[in-house]
C-alpha cells in the first residue's frame, strides 16, 4: 500500500487571522504567500521549509511522508 499525502491545507495569516484553503505544490516549496485579506507576505518560520509547514493546517507533502524537502534540503 502506497502512502498518500494530503494536498490541501488551510493557511492562517498570523497578522489578521484570515484562513484560506490552498492546494499545496508537490514538486517545490512555497516560500512566499500573500494573504488575500490584509496583503501580508508570509514567509516560513525559522526551521520550516515552506509557508504550509509554518502556517498551514497540514504540513507540506514531503514532510508528511517523512522524506524531507528536496527543494530546500529540510
Amino acid at each position: 500500500m502506497t502512502e498518500a499525502a494530503q494536498l490541501q491545507s488551510a493557511l492562517t495569516c498570523p497578522e489578521c487571522g484570515h484562513i484560506k484553503n490552498e492546494q499545496m505544490p508537490t514538486n517545490a516549496c512555497q516560500f512566499f504567500y500573500e494573504c488575500e485579506q490584509c496583503k501580508t507576505l508570509l514567509r516560513p518560520k525559522a526551521g520550516d521549509c515552506c509557508v504550509f509547514c509554518s502556517y498551514g493546517s497540514v504540513k507540506c507533502p514531503p514532510v508528511q511522508l517523512q522524506r524531507g524537502c528536496s527543494g530546500c534540503g529540510a
